[in-house]
């Protein structure tokens, strides 16, 4: 009987990973030993800033959401590793890289991102892009100036009929 109790607790602990996995956006693994509490807590708070979040789970379990999900991402999982989860595919892998410029405990690893397993060299092309935020304020900034220069040639020519009569 406590044997199909702690089966049971490590199917719900693989069906919450494979459910976290499906949900979001992005999923990064990274090595975060060597992290205080206190620069765990910050890491945790700006995760949450950006709707995500991260938690560690036993790489067994992992293994087999992941197995269940029928994702293979040929890496080795080894050691304690953390899973951050985000909504949004960018911001939790950019939270990750500036974490981890000033703190070397922080290590990327691997991710999956909108279902397509990524390696170390893709996440740090995505942790390069501006924030969803920062596109948006471009674009308008564009086409504002779209905007601006279609009302100054209006005006100039509008003056160049007022002279014309």
């Amino acid at each position: 009987m406590a044997n199909q109790k702690i089966l049971d607790e490590k199917q719900t602990i693989i069906d919450e990973i494979s459910s976290k996995i499906k949900e979001s956006s992005s999923v990064v693994w990274f090595d975060y030993r060597g992290l205080t509490v206190g620069e765990t807590v910050e890491l945790r708070r700006k995760l949450k800033e950006s709707d995500s979040d991260y938690k560690v789970y036993k790489n067994t379990l992992v293994k087999r959401a992941l197995d269940s999900l029928k994702i293979d991402i040929n890496y080795e999982l080894e050691g304690p590793k953390a899973l951050a989860f985000g909504k949004d595919a960018i911001a939790p892998i950019k939270i990750l890289s500036d974490f981890s410029k000033t703190n070397e405990s922080l290590v990327l690893k691997i991710g999956i991102i909108d279902g397509e397993v990524t390696n170390i060299d893709v996440l740090k092309q995505l942790a390069t892009i501006p924030s969803r935020e920062g596109l948006l304020t471009q674009v308008a900034s564009g086409l504002l100036g779209v905007v601006r220069d279609f009302a100054i040639c209006l005006d100039l020519h509008s003056k160049n009929l007022e002279g014309g009569e």
